[in-house]
C-alpha cells in the first residue's frame, strides 16, 4: 500500500495545530507525507493583530518560520496560494510566487493529495461600503496589521509636529464593535502612553480620540449581555466613543459617514465588521454559503468529496441543534483536534466522529487596563463572570495553550520565561 498524502492549505492557529499533530504522529514515522500550503512564509497567533497593530507586540519576536517549524515536526511546507482544485486527479495548483519587483521567483506548482484539508479562515467583509477598500485598514493579516501600525507611528509623529497652541488631537474610526474592534481601541490608548513615555511623541491619551462604531444595539452583539455591558462601561473610562445602532454608509479619506447623516471626522480608519470566507473558495467547484464557506457534514468533510475536508472560519459545520459552528478560535482548536483523529480513521478506513462544538466561554483583552469575560461550568450550561486579574490570567493562557499544540510543553515554558526577560531588556513596544 503506497504512502498516503495529507495537504493541508491554511496555516492559522487550527491548520498549523493540525499538521504538527499529523507530523508527529505520521510524517516522523514516514506513514504519511503531511504538507503544509500557506502564502505566507510565517505564522502569528490571529487574535494577536491587534497587539501587532499597535505595536505592541513585535511580530518579528513572535512569529512562526513554517520552513522552519516543519524541519522539526515531521511535515513539508509548500509556500503558495491556492488557485486549482482538480477533483479527478486529485490535484492542486499553486498560483506562481513574485518578488515586490514582479519577477517570478516560484512558478506555478501542483500537489497530489489522498486528503486534501481546507483551513484558509477568514477575511473582512465589508459588504460593498463605498470607499472601505480604498480609505480602511483591515486586520487580516500580519502584513495588513504590520501596514496600519506605520500608519499610526506616520500619523502621531505629523500631527505632533503641529502648534501646541492648536490642541492637535489624532482620531482613530473604528468601524466593528466585536472582539478585534474593542480589543484594539483599548490598545490605542495604551500604545499613546507609551509612545509618549519613550518620548516618540508629545501627544499622550488625552490627544487620541478613538470612535468604536457598531450597527448592532450593543457592541460584542453575539456575547452575553452582561459581558456586552461590562466592556461598554470600561471603554468609555478610557474615553472611547461608543456609537450602537450606527451603520456606516461611506467613507471618505477624512471622515466615516453614518445612516443618521453624521459624519465622523478622522485621521484613520478601520474596518472590522464581519467576516466571511476567501472568494476562490466559490470558484473550487465545491457547494458554498453565500458568504463562501464550505459547506461539510458534521465529520468536516466536503458535502461534494469525502476526500476533502474543511474546518475553521471557511467551514459551514452543522450541529445537531441546526445550528452551524461559530467562526471562533476555541471552535476551530476543538475541530483541529477531533479533525486529526478523523484524518487517522479515514486512512484506516475506519469510522469518522461527528464534531460537536462545546462553548468554553468568551473572554476579551482590555490591554493593561482590563479583561473581561465568562468561563461554561463543565456540568452546566451556566457560565461564570469573571473579571480584572483572573481574566487576564485566563485570557493569557489561550495564547500559551496555542504554543504549547505548536511546540510542546518544554519549550512553551522556556518561551514563557525569554517572554519575561524580554520585557526587561526590550521597549515594551516596537517603534519602528
Amino acid at each position: 500500500m503506497s504512502k498516503p498524502t495529507i495537504v493541508v492549505v491554511g496555516g492559522g492557529a487550527g491548520g498549523l495545530e493540525l499538521v504538527t499533530r499529523l507530523g508527529r504522529k505520521l510524517g516522523r514515522k514516514d506513514r504519511a507525507d503531511i504538507i503544509l500550503v500557506d502564502r505566507n512564509s510565517t505564522h502569528i497567533w490571529k487574535p494577536l493583530l491587534h497587539e501587532v497593530a499597535t505595536g505592541v507586540l513585535d511580530s518579528g519576536l513572535d512569529e512562526i518560520s513554517y520552513q522552519g517549524h516543519s524541519a522539526t515536526h515531521g511535515y513539508r511546507f509548500q509556500r503558495g496560494t491556492l488557485s486549482d482544485l482538480d477533483r479527478d486527479t486529485q490535484q492542486i495548483t499553486l498560483a506562481p510566487i513574485s518578488d515586490e519587483d514582479g519577477n517570478e521567483v516560484l512558478p506555478a506548482r501542483q500537489i497530489h493529495y489522498d486528503h486534501l484539508v481546507l483551513s484558509v479562515g477568514s477575511v473582512s467583509n465589508d459588504f460593498g461600503t463605498e470607499g472601505v477598500k480604498e480609505h480602511c485598514h483591515f486586520l487580516d493579516s500580519p502584513a495588513q496589521a504590520e501596514g496600519f501600525r506605520k500608519a499610526l507611528l506616520n500619523t502621531f509623529l505629523r500631527i505632533s509636529g503641529r502648534d501646541a497652541s492648536d490642541n492637535p488631537v489624532i482620531t482613530v474610526g473604528i468601524i466593528g464593535a466585536g472582539a478585534t474592534g474593542v480589543e484594539l481601541a483599548a490598545e490605542l490608548h495604551d500604545a499613546s502612553r507609551m509612545l509618549k513615555s519613550y518620548g516618540f511623541t508629545s501627544l499622550g491619551r488625552e490627544h487620541l480620540k478613538v470612535h468604536l462604531i457598531e450597527a448592532a444595539p450593543k457592541v460584542l452583539p453575539v456575547l452575553p449581555d452582561r459581558i456586552s455591558q461590562a466592556v461598554h462601561s470600561e471603554l468609555e473610562k478610557l474615553g472611547v466613543k461608543v456609537h450602537v445602532n450606527t451603520r456606516v454608509t461611506r467613507v471618505d479619506d477624512t471622515a466615516i459617514h453614518t445612516s443618521d447623516e453624521e459624519q465622523i471626522e478622522i485621521d484613520l480608519g478601520v474596518w472590522a465588521a464581519g467576516i466571511k470566507a476567501p472568494a476562490f473558495l466559490a470558484e473550487l467547484g465545491l457547494e458554498v454559503e453565500r458568504n463562501n464557506r464550505i459547506k461539510v457534514a458534521a465529520t468536516m468533510q466536503s458535502l461534494d468529496d469525502p476526500r476533502i475536508f474543511a474546518f475553521g472560519d471557511c467551514a459551514s459545520c452543522p450541529q445537531e441543534d441546526g445550528s452551524i459552528v461559530p467562526p471562533r478560535a476555541q471552535a476551530a482548536h476543538q475541530q483541529a483536534n477531533v479533525l486529526y483523529h478523523n484524518l487517522l480513521a479515514a486512512i484506516e478506513d475506519k469510522p469518522l466522529k461527528n464534531f460537536k462544538f462545546r462553548d468554553h466561554g468568551s473572554l476579551i483583552s482590555l490591554a493593561h487596563f482590563d479583561a473581561i469575560g465568562s468561563l461554561m461550568r463543565a456540568a452546566s450550561a451556566r457560565s461564570l463572570f469573571i473579571e480584572g486579574n483572573l481574566a487576564k490570567f485566563f485570557y493569557a493562557s489561550l495564547y500559551r495553550m496555542h504554543q504549547r499544540a505548536i511546540h510542546g510543553t518544554v519549550k512553551t515554558a522556556m518561551m514563557l520565561v525569554v517572554d519575561g526577560l524580554n520585557r526587561f531588556l526590550k521597549p515594551r513596544m516596537k517603534l519602528h
